[in-house]
């Protein structure tokens, strides 16, 4: 610099730095492509520097590359390499970085799947830091094999249902055994071979399609499909050797689906309401391994058939029995099997009759026997369901039982029971209530208003009416020809060892409302008297006037004696006293003189014409 000239040296040295930059400008924008060597030669015939790369491990001449490949490199000759520049370039193209090595190993891994296939070269430049130059190696054409085949399509023709694409979206088909499935499939792939179809309807596997000419599909009949699902798989390859593969979902379904009981109403045999409701009719078909289940059928008496989509359906029936049928149809078309379920409906309530009660008396012993009757002419009575219910009342009126002061169940079971008590003596006059709650089979129920039923005593005193009565009709009044005998015939139904009162009372027939009865006579019997229940007793009575009078006797005419009925206490007679001045009256049955000759008078004659 001293005289003003730059040197040799220091000029020589910013032009080689100058020119490196550029040539690597240049190498990266592809604008000037190296000359290829030939990779056995491995020498750049217009660098300085004097080191030669070796592509020591590929790729070949031809060689067809797939995936990940290991490429490494070899230096020989003098100089020192500070780094490799690797390119990579499809014939005929410009190259483009693939790394930058900077220092041994002299290596790096290649993956050839982020190319598509065709054939390539790969170039490494490095630079010599001994003379500031390149060392430029490029390898042999090598082709790249790594696309897959790609399947675009892959398809069965014409399901009954269904698509295939997934084991939820078979492609169903109802096809014979000797039927024909026709599969297609569309690939896409610069070296396609052939393809192959598996697990399809056997017997047998259709043939390789290709590699000579492709049909890119298959019509499949085997002569002898059976019924269930299979997943075909397709595989197609190419002439790299590479392949892929995908799966499609197919079944055949020639059986109808099942149907098993459904449930109808409550379940009951007879249901007590006209709107019924049938349910689990999708859940009772069943279509097993086939298509599934489409829709079930109804039919009811014998009608036209009714398409059900739903789990549950309603139904009004009329009174009576009715017969509903269901079948199923699968997805395909196949109608299996029909079941029939009778429908029962009874919505009246049973028809209530009547109870049916022992004799309740005080001196009832054990058991009294309490029936009701009811029918009902559809479902018929459920006399599980019957409840009959008793308690004890003063009165017998009222809707609960005031002296037990609750409904009781009686004991037993039905429509017949019995109520024993310890002593029904204790129960005199008392009444006995009663009410039932029918149910017939269908489930109608009703609780019938209370009814009394009144405990009565066991002792019946009554007269002996075909042994009571007068000894004369009529008769004159007054004290000489009025008196008339009466005979009365006490009867008691079971021994009483008490007294009895019996008395004659008499009132004349053309009596007012007004006019009371007269005591004629009161007689008491003694106790025990009636121990062997039979006593008779006489009165006289003097018919005082002409005229009718009504004789009475009575049983117990002040009520001391507690009986089962009083009633038949008291027994009626007629008498009358004749007015001897009256015409058509005579003072006595004897015949008069003048009848007796008339009668001899007509004998005489009837003897004579004889």
């Amino acid at each position: 610099m001293k005289d003003g000239r730059i040197p040799s040296h220091a000029m020589g040295g910013k032009w080689t730095a100058v020119s490196l930059v550029a040539f690597l400008l240049l190498s990266m924008l592809s604008v000037l492509p190296p000359q290829a060597t030939h990779l056995e030669e491995k020498v750049n015939a217009y660098n300085t520097s004097a080191v030669n790369i070796v592509f020591s491990n590929g790729p070949a001449e031809d060689e067809s590359v797939t995936g990940l490949k290991t490429i490494t490199f070899s230096l020989t000759g003098t100089g020192t390499i500070d780094s490799i520049l690797v390119e990579i370039a499809e014939v005929g193209a410009s190259y483009s970085t693939l790394t930058n090595l900077t220092g041994t190993p002299w290596l790096f891994n290649f993956d050839s799947t982020l190319y598509t296939n065709g054939t390539y070269t790969l170039r490494a430049t490095g630079w010599d830091t001994d003379v500031n130059d390149f060392s430029i190696a490029t390898s042999d054409e090598f082709t790249i094999d790594n696309q897959i085949p790609v399947i675009t399509t892959f398809a069965v023709l014409s399901p009954d249902v269904g698509s295939g694409s997934t084991s939820t979206d078979r492609a169903w088909y109802n096809v014979s055994q000797a039927g024909t499935i026709e599969f297609r499939y569309g690939i896409s792939d610069d070296d396609f071979d052939r393809a192959t179809l598996q697990n399809v309807p056997g017997p047998g596997t259709p043939a390789t399609d290709g590699p000579t000419s492709h049909s890119y599909g298959w019509d499949w009949s085997s002569g002898s499909f059976s019924e269930g699902t299979w997943n075909p798989r397709l595989t197609v390859f190419d002439k790299s050797g590479l392949s892929s593969s995908e799966t499609i979902f197919i079944g055949i379904d020639r059986t109808g689906p099942t149907m098993s009981s459904v449930s109808v109403g409550d379940g009951s045999v007879w249901q007590s309401t006209s709107t019924v409701t049938i349910s689990g009719i999708l859940d009772t078909a069943n279509d097993g391994s086939g298509s599934g289940v489409d829709y079930v059928e109804l039919q009811v008496d014998g009608g036209a058939w009714t398409q059900l989509t739903t789990n549950a359906h309603s139904l009004e029936l009329s009174e009576g029995n009715h017969s509903i049928s269901l079948r199923a149809t699968d997805r395909v078309g196949n109608t299996g099997n029909t079941i029939s379920e009778t429908v029962r409906i009874d919505t009246s309530m049973p028809e209530l009759a009547g109870w049916t009660v022992d004799a309740l008396t005080t001196d009832l012993i054990g058991t009294a026997n309490i029936s009701y009757s009811t029918y009902d002419l559809l479902s018929g009575i459920d006399e599980s369901a019957v409840s009959l219910q008793y308690g004890f009342d003063s009165n017998g009126v009222g809707l609960t039982p005031d002296l037990s002061g609750q409904w009781l169940e009686l004991p037993g079971s039905g429509l017949e029971r019995g109520l024993a008590m310890a002593n029904w003596a204790t129960k005199s006059r008392q009444y006995l209530m009663l009410r039932a709650t029918i149910a017939d089979e269908a489930g109608n129920s009703e609780t019938t208003d209370p009814q009394s039923f009144q405990v009565m005593p066991g002792l019946d005193l009554s007269w002996n009416t075909t042994s009571t009565d007068v000894d004369r009709l009529v008769v004159r009044p007054g004290e000489t020809f009025g008196n008339v005998t009466i005979t009365g015939e006490l009867i008691s139904n079971q021994i009483y060892a008490g007294a009895v009162v019996v008395s004659l009372e008499a009132a004349p027939a053309d009596r007012s409302a007004a006019t009371q009865w007269t005591v004629m006579s009161v007689q008491t019997l003694p106790a025990g008297s009636m121990g062997d229940g039979v006593e008779l007793i006489e009165w006289s009575y003097t018919v005082p006037n002409t005229g009718q009078y009504d004789l009475r006797v009575r049983i117990d005419p002040t009520n001391v004696i507690d009986e089962n009925s009083e009633i038949n206490n008291d027994h009626y007679m007629v008498v009358t006293g004749a007015d001897v001045s009256s015409p058509g009256l005579v003072p006595s049955f004897a015949p008069s003189l003048l009848a007796l000759i008339c009668v001899g008078f007509l004998v005489s004659m009837l003897q004579q014409r004889d």
